[in-house]
């Protein structure tokens, strides 16, 4: 339908014929609405970017989540930068990076530590002591000294142990316990040159020192994987766990274990043999019936 122009005012307006005042006003509202409902989607538009920006920014508006996630993503671009590296500066920088944080927590121990190495008398240089008696007293001074001794002391033992751990992984391709122990060697060597432990002989002292801490890295390797490793689930009892897990009766698995009622059993399974394993009327009840409804086990039990 064609609109006729009115010139007689300063804004254009549009009349319509055949139609009414109150539905041209029907029409502005309308479209006036309309306008309205698409500022208003815009807003939201813009608001739900704001949002997502925020969100990225900020995970979980927790100040603390969002340190986690930029040292996180920090961490993880420096390691993956440090793995095209060659492997003498991978090397150099892992033992820097390891002296460090060594060096950082020598300093805090030798800080919450008294200094004693200060009191301890000094003997003359012409004095004659026992070998043992110089080497215990020098023992003593190295593990008594303050925070730059003690930073020291760690520094050289962490840094030659991150050192050898990156060499011996690229080497070798994978990071077991002939790996540890090797690089656990290194450091204890070079700690007890560097502390001045043991005896006279620092050869034998080296060697003595790396082969404890090797046995000592070794032990605890061994631990961390018997402790970190998962659980092998019995597959006897497969079928036996997904049944009591549908009928929220898990709690009841040991007590199949203990009557050795494995998945086999299942298809024999009776209200005695549940009573006698101790489970309770009402969850044999639900334990019966799901294996009569279950028509793999009903084929089983119907089989001559």
């Amino acid at each position: 339908m064609k609109g006729i122009k009115r010139k007689d005012l300063s804004s254009p307006i549009y009349l319509y014929p055949h139609s009414s005042s109150k539905q041209q006003q029907q029409r502005r509202g309308g479209s006036k609405q309309g306008k309205a409902k698409r500022k208003r989607k815009e807003m939201e538009q813009q608001q739900g970017k704001q949002g997502v920006t925020v969100a990225k920014l900020f995970p979980n508006q927790d100040p603390m989540k969002f340190v986690q996630f930029k040292f996180k993503e920090l961490e993880d671009g420096f390691k993956s930068w440090l793995s095209k590296q060659s492997l003498p500066v991978e090397a150099a920088v892992v033992t820097a990076t390891g002296g460090v944080q060594g060096a950082a927590i020598g300093a805090i121990m030798g800080t919450l530590t008294p200094d004693i190495s200060s009191s301890m008398p000094t003997p003359p240089p012409q004095a004659s002591l026992n070998p043992q008696a110089m080497a215990s007293l020098k023992q003593a001074q190295a593990l008594a000294g303050g925070p730059l001794i003690q930073a020291r002391n760690f520094a050289v033992m962490t840094g030659t142990n991150a050192g050898i751990a990156c060499i011996m992984k690229r080497l070798r391709g994978k990071e077991d316990v002939q790996s540890s122990m090797v690089a656990a060697f290194g450091s204890g060597a070079m700690f007890s040159l560097v502390s001045g432990m043991g005896g006279p002989n620092l050869a034998t002292n080296a060697i003595t020192s790396g082969l404890f801490f090797a046995l000592v890295q070794g032990g605890l390797f061994k631990l961390g994987e018997k402790l970190s490793k998962p659980p092998v689930e019995d597959l006897c009892y497969a079928r036996t766990r997904s049944m009591l897990n549908n009928l929220g009766l898990q709690n009841y698995e040991k007590n199949f274990k203990k009557g050795l009622l494995t998945d086999n059993t299942l298809p024999l399974l009776t209200d005695s043999a549940l009573r006698d394993v101790r489970i309770p009327p009402g969850p044999r009840l639900l334990i019966l019936d799901h294996l009569r409804r279950d028509p793999e086990l009903r084929e089983k039990t119907c089989k001559p």
